[in-house]
C-alpha cells in the first residue's frame, strides 16, 4: 500500500510540478514572491524578512549551478572553427532555453526557494516540539515491546501514507503561485513531525 502511494503521489507531483511554468508567466511567480516578502516583513520584522530573501537567493543559486544547462555566452574560440561552432552551440541554447517555459521554471524555483527559506525560519522555534514528537513516537514503540503487545501495522501503513501524501502536497505548495498564509508552512512541519512520530510508534518489523 505504502509503495503504490508513494509511486502515485510522486508521478502526480511531477505532472503538476512541469505543468505550472507551462501555465502561468514568470511574472506571476515574481509577484506572489513580493506579496509573500511583504507579509514576512508584518509577522518576522524587516532584517529576517532580508534574511529569508537572501537565503533563497542563494538555494536559487545552488539549485543552478547543480543544472546541467550550459552558459550561452562568454564562450571563447581559438580558431574561426571553434568561434563558428560555438556561436552556433550559443545560439541553440538561447533558443532552447531562453523561451518563456524555462523563464516560468527558473522563477518557479525562486518561489520554491523563498517558501523553503521561511520555512527554515521557524525551525529553530518548532525544533524542541518536532524532537517531542519523533521521541513520543519511539517511546510507545519501547513501551509496547516490553508490554508484549502488538504493533499495529494497519496504523503504521496508515499514518505512513498520510504522511507520504501531506508531504507531497506540501512540495506542491511551495512552488504553487497562489496566495499561503505564512503559518501554512509551520503548520505541515508539525503535522509531519506527528504523524511521523505515529507511524514509528506502530512500525512492525518483520521476522
Amino acid at each position: 500500500m505504502i509503495r503504490v502511494v508513494s509511486i502515485a503521489a510522486l508521478l502526480s507531483l511531477l505532472v503538476l510540478v512541469l505543468y505550472l511554468p507551462s501555465a502561468h508567466p514568470p511574472e506571476r511567480f515574481l509577484a506572489q514572491i513580493r506579496s509573500e516578502h511583504q507579509a514576512m516583513e508584518e509577522i518576522w520584522g524587516e532584517t529576517p524578512a532580508l534574511r529569508i530573501l537572501d537565503r533563497a537567493l542563494g538555494l536559487q543559486g545552488a539549485a543552478r549551478e547543480a543544472t546541467p544547462i550550459p552558459p550561452t555566452a562568454g564562450a571563447s574560440a581559438a580558431s574561426g572553427v571553434d568561434g563558428a561552432v560555438a556561436r552556433e552551440m550559443a545560439s541553440v541554447n538561447q533558443r532552447l532555453f531562453g523561451n518563456s517555459y524555462f523563464r516560468a521554471i527558473d522563477a518557479l524555483v525562486l518561489l520554491a526557494a523563498f517558501r523553503l527559506s521561511a520555512m527554515l525560519e521557524w525551525l529553530p522555534w518548532m525544533a524542541a516540539f518536532l524532537v517531542a514528537a519523533m521521541a513520543d513516537g519511539a517511546i510507545s514503540r519501547v513501551i509496547k515491546s516490553k508490554e508484549f503487545l502488538h504493533h499495529d501495522p494497519e496504523r503504521f501503513a496508515l499514518y505512513a501514507s498520510v504522511s507520504i501524501l501531506l508531504a507531497c502536497a506540501a512540495v506542491v505548495a511551495l512552488v504553487l503561485p497562489v496566495g499561503l498564509h505564512p503559518l501554512v508552512s509551520p503548520g505541515v512541519v508539525a503535522t509531519l513531525a506527528v504523524l511521523w512520530g505515529r507511524s514509528v510508534a506502530h512500525f512492525h518489523r518483520r521476522g
